[in-house]
Protein backbone atom coordinates (compact mmCIF):
# COMPACT_ATOMS: atom_id res chain seq x y z
CA UNK A 1 0.00 0.00 0.00
CA UNK A 2 2.82 2.38 0.88
CA UNK A 3 4.57 1.73 -2.46
CA UNK A 4 1.34 2.36 -4.37
CA UNK A 5 0.77 5.55 -2.41
CA UNK A 6 4.32 6.74 -3.12
CA UNK A 7 3.94 5.98 -6.84
CA UNK A 8 0.68 7.96 -6.98
CA UNK A 9 2.30 10.89 -5.20
CA UNK A 10 5.21 10.87 -7.63
CA UNK A 11 2.78 10.93 -10.56
CA UNK A 12 1.08 13.99 -9.06
CA UNK A 13 4.43 15.75 -8.70
CA UNK A 14 5.30 14.94 -12.30
CA UNK A 15 1.97 16.27 -13.56
CA UNK A 16 2.47 19.43 -11.50
CA UNK A 17 5.84 20.00 -13.11
CA UNK A 18 4.49 19.64 -16.64
CA UNK A 19 1.61 22.00 -15.80
CA UNK A 20 4.18 24.79 -15.53
CA UNK A 21 4.54 24.79 -19.31
CA UNK A 22 0.80 25.11 -19.86
CA UNK A 23 0.67 27.96 -17.35
CA UNK A 24 3.60 29.66 -19.08
CA UNK A 25 1.82 29.30 -22.42
CA UNK A 26 -1.28 31.06 -21.08
CA UNK A 27 0.84 33.90 -19.69
CA UNK A 28 2.82 34.32 -22.92
CA UNK A 29 -0.29 34.31 -25.12
CA UNK A 30 -2.06 36.68 -22.76
CA UNK A 31 0.83 39.14 -22.50
CA UNK A 32 1.42 39.18 -26.26
CA UNK A 33 -2.24 39.92 -27.00
CA UNK A 34 -3.03 42.27 -24.13
CA UNK A 35 0.09 44.43 -24.54
CA UNK A 36 -1.34 45.66 -27.86
CA UNK A 37 -4.86 46.64 -26.79
CA UNK A 38 -4.21 50.15 -25.47
CA UNK A 39 -5.89 51.75 -22.41
CA UNK A 40 -8.91 49.72 -21.31
CA UNK A 41 -11.38 49.51 -18.45
CA UNK A 42 -12.62 46.15 -17.17
CA UNK A 43 -16.31 45.63 -16.54
CA UNK A 44 -17.48 42.85 -14.22
CA UNK A 45 -20.88 41.45 -13.27
CA UNK A 46 -23.11 38.42 -13.23
CA UNK A 47 -23.18 35.95 -16.12
CA UNK A 48 -26.82 35.28 -15.21
CA UNK A 49 -28.12 38.79 -15.97
CA UNK A 50 -30.61 38.63 -18.85
CA UNK A 51 -30.87 41.21 -21.66
CA UNK A 52 -34.20 42.48 -20.32
CA UNK A 53 -32.65 43.31 -16.94
CA UNK A 54 -32.04 47.05 -16.30
CA UNK A 55 -28.48 46.25 -15.22
CA UNK A 56 -27.78 44.72 -18.65
CA UNK A 57 -28.89 47.91 -20.39
CA UNK A 58 -26.92 50.02 -17.92
CA UNK A 59 -23.79 47.95 -18.59
CA UNK A 60 -24.23 48.51 -22.36
CA UNK A 61 -24.61 52.25 -21.81
CA UNK A 62 -21.61 52.44 -19.47
CA UNK A 63 -19.41 50.54 -21.90
CA UNK A 64 -20.42 52.80 -24.77
CA UNK A 65 -19.57 55.81 -22.64
CA UNK A 66 -16.21 54.27 -21.70
CA UNK A 67 -15.32 53.89 -25.38
CA UNK A 68 -16.50 57.41 -26.16
CA UNK A 69 -14.19 58.62 -23.36
CA UNK A 70 -11.21 57.05 -25.12
CA UNK A 71 -10.85 53.63 -23.51
CA UNK A 72 -11.48 50.07 -24.62
CA UNK A 73 -13.49 47.54 -22.63
CA UNK A 74 -12.34 44.23 -21.14
CA UNK A 75 -14.79 41.65 -19.80
CA UNK A 76 -14.73 38.02 -18.79
CA UNK A 77 -16.02 37.24 -22.28
CA UNK A 78 -19.16 35.36 -21.26
CA UNK A 79 -22.90 36.08 -21.17
CA UNK A 80 -24.87 38.43 -18.94
CA UNK A 81 -23.15 41.63 -17.82
CA UNK A 82 -20.00 40.52 -19.65
CA UNK A 83 -21.90 40.32 -22.92
CA UNK A 84 -23.45 43.72 -22.23
CA UNK A 85 -19.99 45.22 -21.70
CA UNK A 86 -18.64 43.86 -24.96
CA UNK A 87 -21.83 44.84 -26.75
CA UNK A 88 -21.54 48.46 -25.65
CA UNK A 89 -17.92 48.62 -26.75
CA UNK A 90 -18.76 47.00 -30.07
CA UNK A 91 -21.66 49.35 -30.79
CA UNK A 92 -19.44 52.34 -30.06
CA UNK A 93 -16.74 51.05 -32.41
CA UNK A 94 -14.18 50.58 -29.66
CA UNK A 95 -11.80 47.87 -28.50
CA UNK A 96 -13.77 44.91 -27.11
CA UNK A 97 -11.71 42.29 -25.26
CA UNK A 98 -12.96 38.99 -23.81
CA UNK A 99 -11.00 36.91 -21.30
CA UNK A 100 -12.90 33.62 -21.30
CA UNK A 101 -12.47 30.85 -18.74
CA UNK A 102 -13.25 27.16 -19.22
CA UNK A 103 -16.12 26.41 -16.81
CA UNK A 104 -18.63 23.55 -16.52
CA UNK A 105 -21.59 25.97 -16.71
CA UNK A 106 -22.55 29.55 -17.58
CA UNK A 107 -19.44 30.48 -19.55
CA UNK A 108 -19.40 30.73 -23.34
CA UNK A 109 -18.11 33.34 -25.76
CA UNK A 110 -20.40 36.24 -26.49
CA UNK A 111 -20.60 37.53 -30.08
CA UNK A 112 -19.44 41.10 -29.39
CA UNK A 113 -15.75 40.41 -28.71
CA UNK A 114 -13.17 41.50 -31.29
CA UNK A 115 -12.04 38.34 -33.07
CA UNK A 116 -8.36 39.05 -32.42
CA UNK A 117 -8.95 39.87 -28.74
CA UNK A 118 -10.84 36.76 -27.62
CA UNK A 119 -8.61 34.83 -25.24
CA UNK A 120 -9.35 31.55 -23.48
CA UNK A 121 -7.90 30.45 -20.13
CA UNK A 122 -7.91 27.30 -18.06
CA UNK A 123 -6.45 28.99 -14.99
CA UNK A 124 -8.34 31.66 -13.04
CA UNK A 125 -5.14 33.10 -11.61
CA UNK A 126 -3.62 33.72 -15.05
CA UNK A 127 -6.83 35.35 -16.22
CA UNK A 128 -6.93 37.59 -13.15
CA UNK A 129 -3.38 38.77 -13.83
CA UNK A 130 -4.52 39.93 -17.28
CA UNK A 131 -7.43 41.88 -15.80
CA UNK A 132 -5.27 43.60 -13.22
CA UNK A 133 -2.21 44.28 -15.36
CA UNK A 134 -3.99 45.75 -18.38
CA UNK A 135 -6.95 47.58 -16.83
CA UNK A 136 -6.99 51.30 -16.13
CA UNK A 137 -10.05 50.84 -13.96
CA UNK A 138 -12.56 48.29 -12.69
CA UNK A 139 -16.28 48.91 -13.13
CA UNK A 140 -18.10 46.39 -10.95
CA UNK A 141 -21.77 45.74 -11.67
CA UNK A 142 -24.04 43.50 -9.54
CA UNK A 143 -22.75 39.94 -9.59
CA UNK A 144 -22.00 36.81 -7.59
CA UNK A 145 -18.97 35.12 -6.08
CA UNK A 146 -16.79 35.63 -9.16
CA UNK A 147 -17.52 39.34 -9.24
CA UNK A 148 -16.74 39.65 -5.53
CA UNK A 149 -13.52 37.69 -6.02
CA UNK A 150 -12.29 40.07 -8.72
CA UNK A 151 -13.35 43.12 -6.71
CA UNK A 152 -11.54 42.11 -3.51
CA UNK A 153 -8.49 40.83 -5.39
CA UNK A 154 -7.97 44.30 -6.86
CA UNK A 155 -8.63 46.03 -3.54
CA UNK A 156 -6.10 43.77 -1.79
CA UNK A 157 -3.38 44.34 -4.39
CA UNK A 158 -3.82 48.11 -4.27
CA UNK A 159 -4.07 48.20 -0.47
CA UNK A 160 -0.80 46.26 -0.13
CA UNK A 161 0.98 48.33 -2.83
CA UNK A 162 1.52 45.30 -5.05
CA UNK A 163 0.06 47.22 -7.99
CA UNK A 164 -0.46 50.87 -8.81
CA UNK A 165 -3.72 52.44 -7.72
CA UNK A 166 -6.53 52.65 -10.28
CA UNK A 167 -10.25 53.50 -9.97
CA UNK A 168 -12.53 50.81 -8.59
CA UNK A 169 -16.12 51.82 -9.31
CA UNK A 170 -19.05 49.84 -7.90
CA UNK A 171 -22.26 50.48 -9.84
CA UNK A 172 -25.65 50.10 -8.14
CA UNK A 173 -26.00 51.54 -4.65
CA UNK A 174 -29.10 49.42 -3.90
CA UNK A 175 -27.14 46.23 -4.64
CA UNK A 176 -23.86 47.20 -2.94
CA UNK A 177 -25.01 49.26 0.06
CA UNK A 178 -25.38 46.20 2.34
CA UNK A 179 -21.82 45.10 1.62
CA UNK A 180 -20.49 48.62 2.09
CA UNK A 181 -22.36 48.99 5.39
CA UNK A 182 -20.75 45.75 6.61
CA UNK A 183 -17.31 46.92 5.48
CA UNK A 184 -17.72 50.20 7.38
CA UNK A 185 -19.43 48.98 10.54
CA UNK A 186 -17.78 45.57 10.96
CA UNK A 187 -14.41 45.59 9.20
CA UNK A 188 -13.57 49.18 10.03
CA UNK A 189 -15.45 50.34 13.14
CA UNK A 190 -15.99 47.17 15.17
CA UNK A 191 -12.92 45.05 14.43
CA UNK A 192 -10.53 47.63 12.92
CA UNK A 193 -9.38 45.15 10.27
CA UNK A 194 -8.97 47.89 7.67
CA UNK A 195 -8.04 51.58 7.79
CA UNK A 196 -10.40 54.44 7.07
CA UNK A 197 -8.25 55.43 4.08
CA UNK A 198 -8.94 52.00 2.52
CA UNK A 199 -12.50 53.12 1.88
CA UNK A 200 -11.11 55.80 -0.43
CA UNK A 201 -10.20 53.01 -2.87
CA UNK A 202 -13.90 52.43 -3.64
CA UNK A 203 -16.39 54.62 -5.49
CA UNK A 204 -20.10 53.78 -5.28
CA UNK A 205 -22.19 55.21 -8.14
CA UNK A 206 -25.42 54.69 -10.08
CA UNK A 207 -24.95 56.33 -13.48
CA UNK A 208 -22.69 56.16 -16.50
CA UNK A 209 -21.92 59.86 -16.08
CA UNK A 210 -20.50 59.22 -12.61
CA UNK A 211 -18.35 56.36 -13.95
CA UNK A 212 -16.80 58.56 -16.65
CA UNK A 213 -16.30 61.48 -14.26
CA UNK A 214 -14.30 59.26 -11.89
CA UNK A 215 -12.16 57.80 -14.70
CA UNK A 216 -11.48 61.20 -16.24
CA UNK A 217 -10.75 62.80 -12.88
CA UNK A 218 -8.27 60.08 -11.97
CA UNK A 219 -6.36 60.18 -15.26
CA UNK A 220 -6.00 63.95 -15.18
CA UNK A 221 -3.59 63.20 -12.33
CA UNK A 222 -1.98 59.91 -13.37
CA UNK A 223 -0.46 58.45 -16.55
CA UNK A 224 -2.08 55.56 -18.40
CA UNK A 225 0.17 52.49 -18.21
CA UNK A 226 0.14 48.80 -17.28
CA UNK A 227 -0.13 48.33 -13.52
CA UNK A 228 2.99 46.28 -12.72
Amino acid sequence: MRKQHARGWNEIKTNDSWAIFKIMGEFVNGFETMSKIGPCVSLFGSARTQPDNPNYKLAVDISRAIVEAGYGVITGGGPGIMEAGNKGAHLAGGTSVGLNIDLPFEQHDNPYIDSDKNLNFDYFFVRKVMFVKYSQGFVVMPGGFGTLDELFEALTLIQTNKIEKFPIIMVGSEFWEGLMDWVKTTLLDKFENISAKDLDLIHLVDTKEEVIAILDGFYKQYNLSPNF
